[in-house]
């Protein structure tokens, strides 16, 4: 008789097999030399301890054209006048060196604001007529929308053109032009001034520059920041001091000339957004596990400065969002509350401003994954309306999908399609990898760079990295492979063959190579777990599936007297030798024995099995509680993540493994996995005749619930349950199981997601594709 109220456990959903291209190992190797790799690393663990800016020319010419106070006609920073005459490019602009194609825009703003200062010093007649010749040259690219456009440039760049015709220059850029630009200034203008300077007006502060006279310098002051800075930008601050004289302006521009010389960054301080780009990028790649020193050192700070209240944390948005997720995701007790003030308005608007920007965008959406409260509805809110502005930005067009713009689109695409809880770790891993951005130019008000951010040791140490674990889960595979044919598991007819998926979940999961052991373990159980349940559903008979029990519960017995077919003692023979030689290994990890501890495992799911069977037979409706009390249970979980608990480095003691709190963790996540199982199955059981939780509950519902209005609700609950499961996993307080093996879990919900994504359930040629990405293809550096 086959199954009718369990639906499959998860890891036995699809029916199409795997087959893995082959290939030559050896052939596909790339290996370096354990000593570059370890000086890469080396030079990594440096750069945690400096963050390097690269120079903003357009910042350094507005710090130059400040006047001294008491002698008006000589710059108080001479210095920065002096690198401006000394730091031309020979196309006679001020930028970025090996600038980018789509940042002709900086380039135009950087040099006309370079110009102005020599002109208003009367100095460097020669690198001005180079610079004016740029800008004539180049002045199309002011208009075009393909360009990439510094915030604010379509204010500051007529502001600089009117200063320039203030100081007598002569801007050749032509009547057509001129109008356009003007023109594009007083719509934005316009929209500025539909709201003052509060909330939204501080997309025209951030850029006061651009205001010159006409700003309400006096209102703009309430930005100033504790350090005497204006958005810790030197332009703005620079151009507050020339107008308010303002003695906390003065104090942070000297202390930018002190620490960078004679040239200035386009922001200052970065510190701590830089270093919280650095870990986020380590653990994007996937090589965060070999800095975990200099991380834990990195998150400690940021958790300090988050509970003081620090302006650099709090102020920026994307500072704010990518603290928060990295820190509760590490598992620091941090509130969801600093995002109340951040409101949709603030990126729907036009007027969104500097913080209309794609990136703080999508780290707010990222941030706003990480719920573990029932009464986090800002972070609630966040989510849905980033995720609608994200998807919006990506159809209309305003992310494009080439130049500058190619990595954030490729970034929005990838987070909207794999959500925090669907995103296995080394299929995120490489597309992190094969969309890094090495050049990684960022831009504000101007473009900046820095070694820190987008560097290439990240990237070479990422790919090696993957392909080392790639090549030793290929042949952990094949030693798989050869597993279920020395245990006669491909004898079974009516079984399934799911080994690459099975494995596919651990690998891709669980792919540090120290854990070995624990990816076997997951690999074969989840392949045993689909032989049983095939075995209960189709397989075989009620003797024979009392006579498996009896087996277990025996243990041991003789299987040439005992058992009562041929399937049953291949069955048996392969749960016994398994079990065994696993108990083996965990022996070295734990130092005990755990042989019962997996025994009772596998007999909890044979008799939810068998119960299920007999309501089948017995044409039994359950009450949804009974059949959720036995079917997350029956959804075969139990065996796959319980055992690998005990191979993944902390020592469980016997207390532990049967306290509460791990049992918790367990059930949560099995009834989501039964949960989502029987929504995707619903429609193929039902015209089977078969029950599930969704038809079960539209049955006790007595009819009042449709099929639709039953999956919505199912969806909400499965929602609340994984918020749960988070918060079990993430907090230290009061558990007793370690994080490393609460991680399980997690990674178990994730995998689950990713499988029933679709209503449809995962294709069998999209999963293939997935397999291959973790299991088979290396990455070439030099094809990235």
């Amino acid at each position: 008789m086959s199954l009718s109220l369990s639906s499959r456990p998860w890891c036995s959903l699809y029916s199409t097999s795997v087959s893995l291209v082959p290939g030559s190992i050896e052939a596909r190797k790339a290996k370096k030399p354990a000593l570059f790799i370890e000086g890469t690393k080396q030079r990594i663990k440096t750069m945690f301890d400096k963050v390097e800016l690269s120079v903003s020319s357009y910042d350094t010419a507005w710090v130059a054209m400040v006047p001294c106070p008491n002698t008006p006609q000589a710059p108080f920073f001479p210095q920065c006048v002096n690198w401006l005459l000394d730091n031309q490019l020979h196309d006679g602009s001020w930028s970025l060196p090996n600038r980018d194609p789509f940042l002709v825009k900086d380039a135009l703003l950087s040099t006309l604001a370079c110009i102005l200062p020599l002109k208003q010093w009367g100095v460097g007649e020669e690198q001005m007529n180079k610079g004016l010749f740029f800008i004539e040259s180049n002045i199309a690219a002011a208009t075009d929308e393909k360009q990439v456009s510094p915030i604010g440039f379509d204010i500051i760049f007529p502001a600089l053109i009117e200063y320039a015709n203030n100081l007598d220059l002569s801007i050749p850029l032509g009547a057509t032009n001129l109008d356009a630009l003007f023109h594009k200034r007083e719509l934005e203008l316009k929209r500025g001034y539909g709201s003052n300077l509060e909330g939204k007006g501080s997309y025209l502060a951030y850029f006061s520059e651009g205001l010159g006279k006409s700003a309400d310098w006096e209102m703009i002051m309430k930005y100033q920041r504790k350090n005497g800075s204006l958005f810790n930008s030197p332009s703005t601050t620079a151009a507050a001091f020339t107008y308010l004289k303002n003695s906390g302006c003065l104090s942070y521009l000297h202390s930018l000339v002190d620490k960078f010389g004679n040239a200035v960054p386009t922001v200052y301080p970065l510190d701590i957004y830089t270093r919280l780009c650095m870990v986020d990028s380590l653990e994007s790649l996937g090589i965060d596990r070999h800095f975990r020193k200099e991380i834990k050192s990195v998150l400690d700070e940021t958790y300090r400065y988050w509970l003081q209240g620090e302006e650099d944390i709090f102020l920026d948005t994307s500072t704010c969002a990518m603290a928060f997720r990295i820190l509760r995701v590490n598992g620091y007790d941090i509130s969801s509350d600093p995002f109340t003030r951040l409101s949709e308005d603030h990126f729907s608007s036009p007027l969104g401003g500097y913080m209309k920007d794609i990136g703080s965008v999508l780290e707010l959406f990222r941030a706003s994954q990480i719920i573990i409260h029932p009464d986090e509805f800002v972070l609630e809110k966040q989510n849905f309306w980033t995720s609608q502005f994200l998807i919006q930005e990506l159809s209309n067009g305003s992310i494009h999908a080439d130049g500058l713009n190619k990595y954030v689109s490729q970034e929005v695409e990838y987070a909207l399609k794999f959500p925090y809880h669907a995103s296995l770790e080394r299929l995120s891993n490489r597309n992190a990898i094969e969309n890094y951005n090495k050049n990684n130019t960022r831009v504000l008000k101007t473009a900046y760079s820095s070694s820190n951010i987008g560097n290439e040791d990240f990237l070479n140490l990422a790919v090696e990295d993957f392909n080392i674990c790639q090549s030793i889960q290929r042949e952990e595979l094949k030693d798989l492979a050869r597993w279920i044919t020395e245990n006669r598991l491909d004898k079974l007819k009516f079984a399934r063959q799911k080994l690459a998926y099975c494995y596919f979940s651990a690998a891709a999961t669980l792919f540090s190579p120290e854990l070995s052991d624990a990816r076997i373990s997951w690999a074969k159980n989840g392949v045993l777990t689909t032989v049983v349940d095939d075995f209960f559903d189709v397989g075989g008979s009620v003797e024979e599936l009392v006579n498996l029990i009896q087996l277990v519960e025996k243990w041991d017995v003789d299987v040439s007297t005992d058992c009562c077919s041929e399937n049953v003692e291949i069955i048996f023979s392969a749960l016994h030798s398994t079990i065994c030689d696993f108990a083996d290994k965990a022996l070295t990890w734990q130092g005990r024995n755990v042989i019962s501890h997996i025994i009772d495992i596998w007999l909890n799911l044979l008799k939810s099995m068998l119960k299920e069977a007999e309501w089948l037979r017995d044409k039994s409706v359950p009450s949804m509680d009974e059949y959720m009390t036995n079917g997350y249970v029956s959804f075969a979980l139990g065996p796959i993540v319980l055992p690998a608990l005990y191979c993944v480095g902390p020592k469980l003691s016997e207390e532990i493994v049967r306290t509460p709190e791990l049992h918790h963790l367990y059930e949560i996540m099995s009834t989501c996995g039964r949960l989502l199982n029987d929504i995707q199955t619903f429609k193929r059981e039902s015209e089977e005749g078969k029950l599930n939780a969704v038809s079960l509950c539209m049955i006790h519902g007595g009819g009042d619930c449709t099929k639709e209005e039953t999956i919505k609700e199912m969806k909400s609950f499965i929602a609340g349950k994984r918020r749960e499961l988070l918060k079990l996993v993430l907090q230290e307080k009061g558990s007793v199981v370690p994080r490393a093996c609460k991680d399980l879990f997690w990674k178990m919900i994730k995998v689950l997601h990713l499988f029933y994504m679709k209503d449809d359930g995962f294709t069998s040629h999209e999963m293939f594709n997935s397999v291959n990405a973790v299991l088979e293809e290396p990455i070439v550096l030099n094809k990235l």
